[in-house]
């Protein structure tokens, strides 16, 4: 039976533009308590864009803080900063009931947006593991193998293999028909989630999102494992109690943030995948929420705690703005009296 010419040229129509508008449920199940769980939501988005730009900004201001190490976590807090300014906000309207729809293109790139810089960030953390191995195993050519122009490569990199990894899932969900169902339950557009709402043969999807997943945060922390692998090796064999313990106490705010970046992110990816009928969908759908606002708002305390040099110039700076915020003057002007 041939298809009538009018719905032929409409259903070619929706494949070109895309369906209309989706919906974002939210938290679904948890329907009375999307204003409660936006207020934490809220807060710590404030911290992520709070501590990440401070620490940007010290990073890029302080020329004591411009050595690869600390180059890396300027890398990492613009990630940060990326990965939950392109979710958190569109969140917050879903949970406060402001906007919830979302269109097809806006859609499209918000999950591009959010896995690019998922995918970078991973590929920071791995740079900052290596970071790590050259400087506590490789001392002497640290110096060498470490530079500005290498921190700046890894920059390129990190957003190239994202938008290399992304592309194809989304010309692909670009391609799928969708046949009327727009609600997404959600509170951000993520890829598996957008490609259940077509008519057509997701199996691609399927096929293509596990073998990112495996072929880039997976791989990543395995990489970063057998690094640390090798750093262990390394400080057992030092000689001093005090060297090893120095030694350890540098890796110390990596392992910390490895370990705040991948295990709700791993788990929210397999569970999406996998655990569909064993893990209720409000567990999975919080658990995506919180690796995309818990790790940016967390990393610069972490790092600001654990790595001395920041946590001295932080202090300095803050103390600059007391004294500044005491007498009417401006920080500059503070620091220069200080001095």
């Amino acid at each position: 039976m041939e298809m009538d010419p009018v719905l032929a040229a409409l259903n070619q129509t929706v494949l070109i533009s895309g369906p209309g508008p989706f919906v974002l449920l939210g938290v679904p199940g948890l329907e009375t308590l999307h204003a409660w769980l936006a207020v934490p939501v809220c807060l710590l988005y404030m911290a992520a864009l709070a501590g990440n730009v401070l620490l940007l900004g010290l990073v890029a201001a302080d020329k004591t803080l411009q050595a690869p190490m600390y180059q890396l976590l300027g890398l990492l807090a613009a990630a940060d900063l990326v990965l939950a300014t392109s979710t958190v906000p569109k969140a917050l309207a879903v949970l406060w009931g402001l906007s919830a729809e979302i269109s097809f293109a806006a859609c499209l790139a918000q999950l591009f947006v959010t896995h690019v810089a998922f995918i970078a960030e991973s590929s920071v953390l791995l740079a900052m593991a290596v970071d790590r191995y050259v400087a506590i195993c490789q001392p002497l050519r640290y110096g060498a193998l470490l530079t500005q122009r290498v921190v700046g490569g890894v920059a390129v990199a990190a957003v190239t293999r994202g938008a290399c990894v992304m592309a194809p899932p989304v010309a692909l969900l670009q391609r799928l028909p969708y046949c009327g169902q727009r609600e997404l339950p959600h509170t951000y557009c993520e890829h598996m989630g957008v490609a259940r709402l077509a008519c057509g043969d997701t199996r691609p999807n399927v096929w293509y999102g596990l073998a990112t997943t495996l072929l880039s945060p997976a791989l990543d922390f395995g990489l970063i494992a057998t690094s640390y692998a090798f750093i262990l090796r390394a400080v057992c064999r030092l000689p001093s109690h005090g060297a090893r313990c120095k030694a350890l106490g540098t890796c110390g705010a990596h392992a910390s943030v490895i370990t705040l970046f991948y295990t709700p992110a791993l788990f929210s990816f397999l569970a999406h995948r996998f655990g569909r009928h064993m893990v209720p969908g409000h567990i999975h759908i919080l658990l995506a929420n919180l690796y995309v606002v818990v790790p940016p708002a967390l990393n610069p305390v972490v790092y600001g705690v654990r790595t001395q040099q920041i946590a001295q110039r932080l202090r300095h700076l803050l103390r600059l703005c007391w004294v500044g915020a005491r007498r009417g003057v401006s920080p500059e002007r503070a620091s220069h009296s200080s001095e």
